[in-house]
């Protein structure tokens, strides 16, 4: 908890009060927490108590997947879910047996009107959390970008010696 609380900037006391939100949630190693495109039962994140967990996307990928993450304790998953209660972007799964805080939107909305100190500094923890991971997506969308146009140079390349060569054994055959 003592990552999460410094991320969101708050005292251990106030940490207390988000922990106390929180109902205990164990898993033992294998078991999937929540999985992609999920749509129901999705208005919660999680705060990793003990044990590992991995976050996995196979988004757009034919029979794979590109893992995203692996957090241990200290790190929130599911915040996305519990502010917009949109479909899972990532599959879940535990690594280890895991104990985890589950954060319901329900909880989250009393924490804020019963403390809305506490309520404000976990948001704002929440929110630098997005805001880092979508600038690790964004520097990721720009190496990869980098990537694609140095393999496009590569392609137009081939394809202009491909065609001179054509070219050329077209003219010896005519």
């Amino acid at each position: 908890m003592q990552q999460a609380a410094s991320v969101a900037g708050m005292t251990r006391a106030e940490a207390e009060v988000v922990v106390d939100a929180m109902k205990p949630l164990h898993l033992l190693a294998d078991t999937l927490l929540f999985e992609e495109g999920d749509a129901a039962d999705n208005d919660y994140m999680v705060l990793v108590l003990e044990g590992q967990l991995r976050a996995v996307s196979s988004a757009s990928i034919p029979d794979g997947e590109v893992v995203i993450s692996v957090v241990g304790p200290g790190n929130l998953l599911g915040e996305m879910g519990v502010i917009d209660g949109g479909p899972r972007s990532a599959s879940c799964t535990a690594l280890t047996d895991v104990k985890l805080g589950l954060l319901s939107r329900e909880a989250l909305m009393g924490l804020i009107e019963q403390h809305p100190t506490v309520g404000a500094r976990l948001m704002l923890g929440v929110s630098r959390i997005i805001t880092g991971r979508l600038r690790e997506g964004n520097r990721r969308l720009r190496t990869l970008s980098q990537v694609s146009r140095a393999l496009q140079l590569e392609l137009d390349a081939v394809h202009s010696v491909n065609r001179r060569l054509l070219e050329e054994q077209v003219g010896r055959v005519g």
